[in-house]
């Protein structure tokens, strides 16, 4: 069967209502909801039920529209409060060891297709294309096992893996790009190639800094009347930053990213609002894109892979990511050994390096096929072998802490406009004994009481009432808003 105006609704929407059943019986267990979600697809693709997509140019394009909102809406939830004490070793890891990753996979998938016992045999630059496209990392999945397991990271690693994953894909993409036309061009001058990564660079971070203010200018000096309409703004700013940037010769994916992180750190209308809207479209694209991926795939392909690319897979977790890691971080001293051994096993490969094996394929690179089969297969394998351990490494590392407790317990929420913030607090004995009522409760300066809870009864606080043991109250305190210039 294949996609016809006539079944893509129907084809569609029973994909999407088995991903988010798959994927919530999975979150319960650990594993990734992105494997879930590509499983998905090769149940639902040729070999499985027999759902026929296999055009990658069509994959290619979903991919690219999906990242820009996935790299977006990262952005947004990339509080620079958080990301400024790790800048350096982020950058350093999403450029530099982005790098590494590559250079070292490359030569080992030189020399490994190139023994007796493969049935693989790829050149020098088709070996470093190669690992180009599977050289960055994917935390999404990483962080949501960390949130379902209630876990925190000690010493701000979670700030560090969540920069460098949103950061990262860049240096792979302009790797991948540049290989690929020495491919076709049978070599290129070295300048050339120094001269493109540097415009990638600077012209997409300017590109992403300078539209993430207009931005946010545009946002809170128009006046719509239809709040709702907010997030279809932003959602065509995401666009117009990723398609203006790459018309310029800048990097699309590194300016909607900056571009997200200066939206997500200033003052903008309806802004709840406007976040959950994006959140959701950034998991809406991810569920497409991963299904999309599995669908394009031919399961029984990579068995003839199976072997090289199992080889690949296991260097990369035990050898290329950790040497990487190491060479990129030490100038960096106050990272300790248990840090560095975490974000080493962290690099989990996702559906970034998939999309990007599709443009070889794309571009007709000799043996284009065998690196999307390897790097699907390896996508795989990293998600099985490192996906769902990333929390028992954590512990074995005494890097975990339990999450830190977010909201309050009413489940209300304040607009942003009003600078100020809600907790919650549970009356105990030994406060009791203190003061039994509001007024003669020692509230720190600034702070009111706004509702209590007693079992299922909500109470409209006055100063004569008298508290028992268990009453929740509902906090509001004067807030403090930074912004990034």
């Amino acid at each position: 069967m294949s996609f016809s105006a006539e079944n893509i609704l129907l084809v569609g929407s029973v994909l999407l209502f088995a991903s988010i059943v798959v994927s919530k019986t999975g979150y319960r267990f650990g594993v990734p909801a992105l494997l879930l979600f590509l499983v998905v697809g090769m149940f639902f693709g040729s070999d499985g039920l027999g759902l026929q997509f296999n055009n990658a140019s069509e994959a290619q394009f979903i991919g690219m529209v999906a990242l820009s909102v996935i790299l977006f809406s990262g952005g947004m939830d990339t509080k620079f409060a958080e990301i400024k004490p790790i800048l350096a070793p982020g950058i350093v890891l999403s450029t530099l060891g982005v790098f590494l990753t590559a250079i070292f996979t490359g030569l080992f998938i030189w020399f490994i297709t190139g023994m007796s016992f493969t049935n693989i045999q790829l050149p020098i630059l088709t070996s470093l294309l190669l690992a180009a496209t599977m050289s960055s990392t994917d935390s999404a999945s990483v962080f949501a096992i960390l949130r379902s397991q209630k876990m925190n990271l000690k010493h701000n690693l979670r700030p560090m893996l969540e920069l460098e994953s949103g950061s990262n894909d860049p240096m792979a993409y302009m790797m991948t790009i540049v290989l690929i036309q020495v491919i076709q061009t049978s070599g290129m001058h070295l300048g050339t190639i120094f001269v493109s990564f540097l415009v990638q660079f600077v012209v997409g971070a300017g590109a992403g800094y300078i539209l993430g203010k207009l931005a946010i200018k545009m946002l809170n000096k128009l006046e719509i009347d239809n709040q709702a309409l907010y997030p279809i703004l932003l959602l065509a700013f995401v666009f117009f930053t990723f398609s203006f940037t790459d018309r310029i010769h800048g990097n699309g994916y590194l300016a909607v990213y900056i571009a997200g992180i200066m939206v997500g750190n200033n003052k903008i209308p309806f802004r709840k609002d406007t976040a959950m809207m994006m959140d959701g479209l950034s998991w809406l694209c991810q569920i497409v894109m991963f299904l999309s991926l599995g669908l394009l795939v031919n399961p029984h392909e990579l068995l003839d892979v199976a072997l090289v690319a199992s080889l690949i897979g296991i260097f990369m977790i035990i050898i290329g990511r950790p040497l990487s890691v190491f060479i990129s971080l030490l100038p960096f001293k106050k990272i300790n050994l248990r840090s560095k051994l975490f974000v080493s096993w962290v690099g989990l490969r996702g559906a970034v390096p998939i999309i990007f094996a599709t443009y070889p394929v794309v571009s007709g690179i000799e043996g284009a096929n065998i690196i999307f089969n390897i790097v699907f297969f390896i996508t795989i394998l990293s998600l099985i072998i490192q996906g769902t351990t990333i929390p028992f490494v954590a512990k074995l590392l005494n890097l975990s802490t339990p999450m830190e407790k977010t909201g309050n317990d009413f489940g209300v929420e304040l607009p942003e406009e009003i600078d100020s913030n809600l907790s919650d607090m549970t009356i105990t004995q030994e406060m009791l004994d203190e003061a039994d009522t509001l007024k003669d409760m020692d509230l720190p300066k600034g702070t009111l009481v706004m509702i209590v809870k007693r079992e299922e009864e909500f109470l409209i606080p006055n100063g004569s009432l008298k508290l028992h043991v268990g009453d929740k109250l509902l906090l509001i305190s004067e807030g403090e808003k930074k912004t990034v210039e």
